[in-house]
């Protein structure tokens, strides 16, 4: 028996108590709203489709796919999401998987560099999902992504230990202003969850890194961190990528409150940054001019958790009831209602 066999077979010995438990109890995904969400965007074969990006699939809906069926204690949408994701997208040599799969392209991956969030969320999914389940092959299989995410997409620099995008095109020596990082790929809940299964100090330090990150890079009338960030000197807007709080960046105030991590001040100018009129959410340049002001209930739901976080506010009820829309924002709701229904029941 290799050392890492017997290292899984204690972790299961440990948890099996707790997966039992966990196993008996209803969801934080509700069941009907899983079922709207895959009916939408979960194809027969176990892809999960952005119907706002081209019905193209990547690693990290892929893992969001994965995250979202364990939370609603699906097993068998699990395997399915999971037979596709190992099957087409866990194809490159150092086990990490290729970002991007088009049904209209011949090979279907048509970039095959990795995404890390989407193997962060990846494998963080198959850790729950051993856990609750007592799968050992998905603990295998988590263990070695978790490796290899530290091994190839981890980066020390400048007294940091950084969070690649990916293997390639954001090093030091891929750019003339890298590192690039992406502070909305650190999705903090995970790292604790991925040190079980692939035990490094490095989780910890990276995490630590996330949350110098976002106190540092504030960009803007908003001070608000820029979807991708050059780290060669001090935190400044990457070049050749839009100097803006957008798509990528909206979410970070939601993987700070599933984490339950961000104080009160930085999580007070997230808010103040983010809020339009209303209860809208707003994507802004390096000025912190508005862009786009987004009114879908998965991306006001982001609004609502720090007003339900800083302040106990309610969840109102235009946004607790979930209608799918588009893939992006229906998986935040989804993740938002989640967080909501586990560990904050009084802001229902």
């Amino acid at each position: 028996m290799s050392w890492r066999t017997a290292l899984l077979a204690v972790l299961f010995a440990l948890i099996a108590p707790l997966a039992a438990g966990a196993a008996e109890g209803s969801g934080s995904v509700n069941a009907n709203d899983w079922e709207q969400y895959k009916a939408r965007f979960l194809d027969p074969g176990g892809r999960i489709i952005d119907d706002g990006n081209g019905n193209v699939s990547h690693s990290e809906g892929q893992g969001y796919g994965l995250l979202l069926a364990v939370l609603a204690e699906n097993p068998a949408d699990f395997a399915l999401i999971w037979s596709f994701t190992r099957r087409e997208l866990l194809l490159r040599d150092d086990g990490l998987a290729a970002w991007k799969w088009s049904p209209s392209e011949t090979p279907h991956v048509i970039d095959i560099n990795n995404a890390t969030d989407g193997d962060i969320l990846i494998a963080y999914a198959l850790v729950l999902a051993a856990e609750r389940w007592q799968r050992d092959d998905y603990l295998q299989a988590a263990a070695r992504i978790a490796k290899a995410i530290l091994d190839h997409a981890v980066l020390d620099h400048g007294g940091h230990v950084l969070l690649m995008p990916g293997v390639s095109g954001f090093g030091t020596t891929d750019r003339p202003d890298g590192p690039v990082v992406n502070p909305s790929y650190w999705i903090f809940e995970a790292f604790p969850v991925l040190d079980r299964v692939a035990p490094s100090q490095r989780w910890k330090e990276m995490s630590d890194a996330g949350l110098w990150l976002l106190a540092a890079a504030q960009t803007g009338a908003r001070k608000l961190p820029t979807d991708w960030v050059s780290l060669r000197a001090a935190p400044k807007p990457a070049q050749g990528f839009p100097a803006e709080f957008g798509y990528n960046a909206l979410r970070i105030p939601l993987y700070l409150a599933r984490a339950d991590m961000g104080d009160r001040e930085l999580m007070m100018r997230l808010r103040s940054g983010i809020a339009g009129n209303g209860d809208s959410l707003v994507l802004t340049d390096a000025s912190g001019a508005v862009q786009k002001s987004l009114s879908d209930p998965g991306y006001r739901f982001v609004n609502h958790i720090l007003a339900c976080v800083l302040d106990r506010v309610p969840i109102p009820d235009s946004v607790k009831v979930f209608s799918p829309t588009q893939y992006y924002p229906s998986t935040l709701h989804l993740l938002g209602l989640s967080y909501v229904k586990e560990k904050r029941p009084e802001c229902l």
